[in-house]
């Protein structure tokens, strides 16, 4: 079964459960699947690596959201967003741990043979494919320039 109809199947237990909260978060995601296989020049289909991504990008948006809010004082409205950001990050890829991110970027600039921050576009190349889903993009930078400096 495929990210896009494990959604559509958990709205369903949501719905039976009363659960709004995770309700809202799931409507939403499938909200965007649907524009995502829709768009122009989409195919009807969704892979599970497009799912992923369109996953990320609202984890990062709650995340976002959630900070902005919390500036602003409004701690109800953070929660509501930090809320939906859990049950989104249910559907992705275990994260790695920094050890783990850390020795695989290590692993990933001996194979790209990079030396110096002058090559640090070689290996994010490499690293945002072989760790898409499970790194957030920041995170990876951020351990690709601490071990190329």
């Amino acid at each position: 079964m495929n990210l896009f109809d494990t959604i559509s199947d958990e709205i369903k237990k949501a719905m039976l459960a009363r659960d709004k909260v995770r309700l809202e978060a799931l409507r939403g995601v499938k909200k965007e699947f649907l524009e995502a296989k829709t768009a122009k020049g989409a195919s009807d289909e969704l892979s599970d690596e497009a799912a992923t991504a369109i996953l990320q990008k609202m984890v990062k948006q709650r995340k976002d959201s959630a900070e902005i809010y919390t500036a602003q004082g409004r701690a109800d409205l953070a929660s509501d967003e930090l809320a939906q950001l859990r049950v989104i990050q249910e559907f992705l890829p275990q994260q790695l741990s920094p050890e783990e991110l850390e020795s695989t970027v290590k692993s990933i600039i001996s194979e790209t043979g990079a030396q110096s921050m002058k090559e640090m576009g070689k290996v994010m190349g490499v690293a945002t494919r072989q760790l898409a889903g499970k790194a957030e993009g920041r995170a990876i930078s951020e351990m690709v320039k601490k071990l190329l400096s």
